[in-house]
């Protein structure tokens, strides 16, 4: 599916599987039928484009309201607006929401956000007066959102791409909503004070060489921890 639709489909939980569902026309369903031998076609109601922005709805996090910019930020909030592309990030995962709870109980310093995706942690960390900012990611749309997104919330980051097991600058504080794998490399890439870690279950226990483990939250399932260097 991803190679017939790289713009994207859509995942339909069904009694006893999954349907997939691509949004398409005339020659997109002959492409269906060649590959899957067969599919069912059915014509959509006006404005199917725009539905997608039904799933991304705001979340308040502390001081914080995380949302998209057809919405209104909420009085009384710190706004950070984040616009949902091919990036990850939105602030409704649980992950990014604990990430952005434990990074409002730290003092601002400098920051680096390991894993940017759309840039909302990195963007949040500024708005809350972390500075100097460093966003770093392996993916170049990444860079891009995280680009994009600043430039709409008015704020200064250095964003960058790296390699995966590149060693990265110093930094006071670290973030990184990322896989368990890539979180347990951190020690040999990073030199930081404190690290914020996130990405994965809860169920999962690890630990950091040269760390030591401060706080851990759990929200639905996934887990963020705080971590400070020994």
């Amino acid at each position: 599916m991803l190679e017939l639709f790289p713009e994207g489909f859509e995942e339909v939980e069904r009694d006893g599987g999954i349907e997939l569902a691509a949004y398409t026309n005339a020659q997109g369903e002959e492409r269906l039928w060649h590959v899957f031998g067969g599919a069912h076609a059915a014509d959509v109601e006006d404005g199917w484009e725009d539905r997608w922005r039904t799933f991304h709805r705001p979340v308040e996090v502390g001081r914080l309201w995380v949302g998209p910019p057809w919405e209104q930020p909420a009085e009384g909030f710190v706004p950070v607006v984040v616009d949902p592309g091919r990036a990850f990030g939105t602030g409704a995962h649980p992950t990014t929401r604990l990430c952005l709870e434990l990074l409002q109980q730290l003092e601002p310093r400098s920051l680096l956000d390991v894993g940017c995706g759309s840039g909302v942690l990195s963007i949040a960390a500024a708005l809350l007066g972390f500075a100097p900012v460093l966003a770093v990611d392996t993916e170049p749309a990444s860079i891009e959102a995280t680009l994009a997104n600043a430039r709409a919330n008015a704020v200064d980051l250095t964003v960058q791409l790296v390699d995966s097991h590149a060693r990265l600058p110093r930094a006071a504080v670290a973030v990184a909503n990322i896989s368990l794998e890539a979180v347990c490399e951190l020690p040999a890439r990073i030199d930081v004070d404190e690290l914020v870690t996130s990405g994965y279950l809860a169920g999962r226990p690890f630990a950091l060489a040269g760390f030591e483990p401060v706080e851990r939250r759990v929200l639905e399932g996934w887990a963020a921890d705080f971590h400070r260097r020994v």
